[in-house]
This record gives structure tokens, C-alpha cells and sequence, in this order.
């Protein structure tokens, strides 16, 4: 009986301590209806603050393609907007951050182009867009409908760079361009038996300030279809959306699609429509040239064979034309410029704090689930990339030598060989006259595409330098 009493007190006492807690918050909170209530209050005073300040943002941009995303697109994959072929579609522009250094009047420039989405068309865009163009001369795959932009300067249209314009705008004005694609995604498929799925594209938008420094680059997953197809596609993905159980898995369509932001050095461009060497690189040219990179001293004599070191431009391609692998041991810095040149950019910031034991230990779900299954499919690929075999592989020394140097050929072309062997010793390719095999009784039968070709895969040969006759710069190379 004496302890119900005291836990009765005990009770009680709890009741008054929360009772004067509670009364002690009431008035703790008196004024706070007045303050913010009954009197208006400056938002501007809020956003001011510091946990609103934007930092960073010199060089950010923001494009918004009016037109909405497909209601298929699934959670951690990237979106897809579907055009009509030939109507125009408003594509805005906006610096962000602090325009007080534009006040004079200066511009900005930007190119927008239309690009393959395909890691497979992308190494054939020049090849494609010059089939296309030479069966539509006188069309434009990307065009502009300057009535109905708003505020672009100096527009430019290259003849032969069908897939991009390029324009100027005040980031102080409201700026939008009008841009129309005229080809359909179906155009670059192969036709077997009509419905063929089309290939998705690419709009890109790379600015530039007036002195051509790059600043900016981004751009979405676009499909085109012909007049009036986006409309249906779109509905008929709605009506199929609403049929599924697992709608939690896919995303919602939006109205507008904000273009994602890239990294800084372009993906790709084939906007000159020129051959390989053109000063942007894409990733066809690029393979290209790393492959049959000239020595860059080609005063060295022809008899000291050396190791030949890679140029900039090999250091990702190999001389099989397969990634480098990432090391366990590269730094945050180094998995940083590896994502770059292996084209995953977009994803710099997402592993901007994985060094590279970090990004290998990352399992093919892993990579699936953070990237969505095109571009964690090939993340891992490339992860657990090795050196693909090449189609021929010769074995070459000097006669006077025995030593031998392994050389690897992928186009099997005489060319080819003559680049190998003059950067095998470290010397132009102009330096080098024919080539000869030597044949029975001695004689010399000149090396042919042909004969590259039927080449056994392994044969070793001593090679001798025979100074040409009429220059004696200039050496042919007999490979016995």
C-alpha cells in the first residue's frame, strides 16, 4: 500500500514536470506567430542568406529543351525525348550566376549539333553523315528557325557540317533557338523488313565565350520520328505505362527536358565532316590517329631501333586500339581523366571521390544500378578491358641484330607497315621509300596490300636498309 502511494506521487510529479515543459515551449514560441504570421517578411532577405548562396557557378549553364520526356524511361536510366521530324522546338539558354561582367555588351557563343547516342555509330558518324548528306545534298540534318528564336546573333551554318549551327546571345536577354531536326532515327538503321526500331540521338549544346575558350557542354537523349509519330509514341507509351504493376520503376514525364551537363571537352563531333585528323576528335578519329602517331623526331638515324613512347594522344588507346586499363593504384585524379577519355564523363562527378582500387572493386550490379545498364554495362566492360588481339603480329630486327621487336597490325595495308617501322626507329615515314620481301634466288618482290594480307601471323623477319638511288635521304627496307 505504500508503494502505490509513492508511485501515485511519483506520477504526479511526472505529470507537473511535463506540464510546466509544455507551458514553458508555449511561451518560449509566443511572438513567433507575430513575427512571421501577421507581418509580411523580405524574401529576398532570406535567399541572402549563406546556405542559399550559390557558389561555383561562373562557368554554369542551364538548356531546357521544351519538349517532354517519355514516361518509359526507367529509374537510373536517362531520359528520352521524342520529336517530329522537321517541326521546331524551342531550346533555351541561361548563364547562371553573376552576369555583371556581360554588361558591355559582350556574347557568348554556342554550337548546337545533333550526334549519334550509339558507341557503335560514333566511331562510324563521319562515314554516316557523309552517306546522308550525299543522298539529301542539299538538306541540313540540324537546322534553325530563326523567325521563331529569340535573340541569337551572327548565325552560322556551315554547308558541310549538316548536324551542327552555330550563333551568339547576350546571357543577359532571355534566349531561346529555335532548332528542327530533319532526319528520322530510323534513317541509320538497316532496312531488312520494315518496323525497324529507331536509333536514339544525341542534342548537344557546347558554349564558348567570344575568344572560343570552352565553358559549357550538355545535352539529353532525343528519338525522331515522322510528323506527328512523337505524338503517338508518347501516348502510346502512357497507355502502356498504365497497364504495368511496377509503375514505382519508372520515372514520370516531365514537359521540358534539361539537358545534362558533360564533361568539359566534347564527346564527340563530326561538325566539319572532314577526314579523321579535323581539330575536334571523335572517337573514331582519335582511335585513328593515336594508332599511326608520327615519332616526333625524325632526325634520329635508322640503325638504333628504340622503344617508341606514346604520344598525348596514345595514352588511352593502345596499339591493339583497346582502352588502358584503370590501375588499383591510380589516384582520385587519375580515375577522374580515365572516366574522361574512356567517354564516361558524364559521371566524373558521381565518383569524384573514387580512386581507382574503388572504382575496380565496384561490381557489374553496382555499376547497373549507379549508371543505368547501357552505360554500367560499358563502364565495367571497359573496367575489366583486355588488349584486344590484333589480326597480325610480325617479329622484325636489323640484320645486323638478333634482338627482335614485336610489331602489331590492324589494317594489314602497306601503309600501315611503313608507319610501324618508321616508328619503330624513330623516323618519319617520308624517310622510308619501298618495301621489298626478298624472294628465291635472292631478287626483290616489292611488298603489296596483297601480300600484308597473307602474311603468316608470327613470321619473323631481318630487315636491311638500302639507300634509295636518287635520294639519300631516303632508304628502302628489304624484309628477309
Amino acid at each position: 500500500m505504500a508503494w502505490a502511494r509513492s508511485s501515485e506521487n511519483s506520477l504526479g510529479a511526472a505529470a507537473d514536470a511535463a506540464d510546466n515543459l509544455t507551458a514553458d515551449f508555449d511561451a518560449s514560441l509566443s511572438g513567433l506567430g507575430h513575427e512571421l504570421g501577421s507581418a509580411a517578411y523580405n524574401m529576398s532577405e532570406v535567399l541572402a542568406l549563406p546556405i542559399f548562396k550559390q557558389e561555383g557557378l561562373e562557368n554554369s549553364f542551364q538548356y531546357i529543351l521544351c519538349a517532354a520526356t517519355s514516361p518509359a524511361s526507367k529509374i537510373n536510366e536517362e531520359t528520352v525525348t521524342y520529336l517530329n521530324q522537321r517541326q521546331s522546338y524551342e531550346l533555351r539558354l541561361k548563364r547562371l550566376g553573376d552576369n555583371s561582367s556581360f554588361q558591355g555588351g559582350e556574347l557568348l557563343k554556342s554550337v548546337v549539333r545533333v550526334v549519334f547516342h550509339d558507341m557503335r555509330l560514333q566511331y562510324t558518324e563521319y562515314e554516316q553523315l557523309a552517306q546522308w548528306r550525299s543522298i539529301r545534298p542539299n538538306e541540313r540534318l540540324l537546322d534553325i528557325d530563326i523567325p521563331l528564336s529569340v535573340n541569337i546573333y551572327d548565325i552560322r551554318k556551315d554547308p558541310t557540317a549538316v548536324n551542327k549551327v552555330e550563333f551568339q546571345w547576350d546571357p543577359n536577354k532571355d534566349t531561346s533557338v529555335a532548332v528542327q531536326v530533319h532526319c528520322i532515327s530510323t534513317e541509320f538503321t538497316a532496312h531488312r523488313h520494315g518496323g525497324e526500331k529507331g536509333i536514339p540521338f544525341r542534342i548537344q549544346v557546347d558554349s564558348y565565350s567570344i575568344d572560343d575558350e570552352h565553358l559549357h557542354s550538355a545535352s539529353c537523349q532525343i528519338k525522331v520520328f515522322k510528323p506527328k509519330g512523337a505524338d503517338r509514341k508518347i501516348k502510346t507509351d502512357r497507355e502502356k505505362m498504365e497497364k504495368k504493376p511496377d509503375k514505382d520503376k519508372y520515372q514520370p514525364s516531365y514537359e521540358y527536358t534539361i539537358l545534362t551537363e558533360v564533361c568539359i571537352m566534347p564527346l564527340h563531333d563530326a561538325q566539319q565532316l572532314s577526314p579523321p585528323d579535323a581539330s575536334f576528335n571523335s572517337p573514331a578519329s582519335s582511335s585513328f590517329n593515336s594508332s599511326f602517331q608520327t615519332p616526333p623526331d625524325i632526325n634520329r638515324s635508322l640503325q638504333s631501333p628504340t622503344n617508341s613512347v606514346p604520344t598525348p594522344t596514345e595514352d588511352v588507346v593502345d596499339k591493339a586500339g583497346s582502352p588502358e586499363p584503370l590501375s588499383p593504384g591510380a589516384s582520385i585524379q587519375d580515375t577522374q581523366n580515365w572516366l574522361v577519355h574512356n567517354r564516361f564523363g558524364n559521371y566524373v562527378r558521381t565518383f569524384n571521390n573514387f580512386a581507382g582500387a574503388d572504382l575496380l572493386r565496384l561490381t557489374r550490379e553496382d555499376l547497373v544500378q549507379i549508371c543505368g545498364p547501357a552505360d554500367g554495362i560499358r563502364l565495367f566492360n571497359a573496367l575489366q578491358a583486355r588488349a584486344i588481339r590484333p589480326r597480325l603480329t610480325i617479329y622484325v630486327c636489323l640484320e645486323s641484330q638478333h634482338v627482335y621487336h614485336a610489331i602489331f597490325l590492324e589494317n594489314l595495308c602497306v601503309e600501315e607497315l611503313k608507319l610501324k617501322i618508321a616508328q619503330l626507329f624513330n623516323a618519319s615515314p617520308s624517310q622510308l621509300a619501298d618495301l621489298y620481301r626478298q624472294g628465291p634466288t635472292g631478287i626483290h618482290v616489292i611488298i603489296t596490300d596483297q601480300m600484308v594480307q597473307n602474311l603468316n601471323d608470327e613470321t619473323c623477319f631481318a630487315l636491311s636498309m638500302v639507300k634509295a638511288e636518287n635520294d639519300e635521304n631516303r632508304y628502302h627496307v628489304v624484309f628477309k
